[in-house]
């Protein structure tokens, strides 16, 4: 039989037991995926750090591959896996309707729309996939394992977009979505964020609604970590353009500009660093 103090004693195991996983579960940097959590700790935890601007090539990025080897490229699947309507023969949509939810576009024709890369081919090179080995970045561009990595949309829509991030350029619907979307594919491939890139997604999510599921991270094989140089007789592109020039930060941001950092964007000069930690117009 048990006395009152072995039950009590078991009892409290069981409950400090459990404000341990509890706290645990409070403290770690991020949930674990299939779990769900506000869009802005996702954002916090991707590395901040300036973009690498050489070596890229779009032919380093093998796409509109046949990774699961069942005769369907990525192209292929991704159009049958988006469709609102329409049969699959094969590996292509009959009687199939597409809409793009960056314009809210629809088309039954889908030779006009394009699979764009959430996160441009570019930007993700710029932003840690120039250390990764040939099978990451064919993976990375041919990516299912995440639904919002890969996505139909108008191909006028794609064009206008480019290989611009959130601190350029917007689409004109579903912006929580898109600033989600982002966050979510940068933290399944551990790519890094510039200053002005996160700061324009903390100013989106500010005005959105509801957490995000945590992506599953992707495996990365990184295969070198020195900078890509530029080659002889040539330069790296730099942004030679600035933000307009406003009276106040708090004009700037309300605008959609900023954060400027110190040493880095020129924009920083035209403010007033109040707390004097190198970041203006936060």
């Amino acid at each position: 039989m048990f006395t009152r103090i072995t039950i009590f004693s078991h009892l409290r195991r069981i409950l400090v037991a459990g404000l341990i996983a509890v706290l645990i579960l409070a403290l770690s940097p991020v949930a674990s995926a299939a779990s769900r959590v506000d869009p802005l700790r996702l954002l916090n935890s991707l590395p901040v750090s300036n973009e690498v601007n050489s070596g890229y090539n779009r032919d380093l990025f093998r796409h509109w591959s046949d990774l699961d080897s069942d005769g369907c490229d990525t192209r292929e699947e991704v159009l049958i896996n988006e469709r609102l309507t329409g049969n699959v023969v094969g590996c292509k949509v009959v009687n199939g309707k597409w809409i793009s939810q960056y314009d809210g576009v629809t088309t039954t024709n889908p030779r006009t729309f394009d699979i764009d890369h959430f996160v441009p081919l570019k930007e993700a090179w710029d932003s840690g996939a120039w250390r990764w080995d040939s099978s990451t970045r064919e993976r990375f561009a041919n990516d299912q394992g995440y639904a919002l990595s890969l996505i139909a949309v108008s191909a006028s829509s794609n064009r206008s977009k480019s290989d611009r991030d959130p601190s350029d350029w917007l689409p004109s619907e579903n912006r929580c979505l898109y600033a989600k979307s982002w966050i979510g594919v940068k933290f399944r491939w551990r790519l890094s964020v510039d200053s002005r890139e996160k700061g324009k997604l903390r100013r989106l999510l500010s005005n959105c609604k509801g957490t995000m599921k945590v992506p599953p991270r992707a495996q990365t094989t990184n295969v070198t970590n020195t900078e890509p140089s530029t080659p002889a007789g040539s330069s790296s592109p730099t942004n030679s353009s600035t933000d307009p020039r406003f009276g106040t930060c708090g004009e700037a941001i309300a605008s959609g500009y900023g954060p400027y950092v110190k040493g880095n964007d020129a924009e920083y000069s035209w403010y007033i660093d109040r707390d004097r930690d190198g970041v203006v117009c936060e």
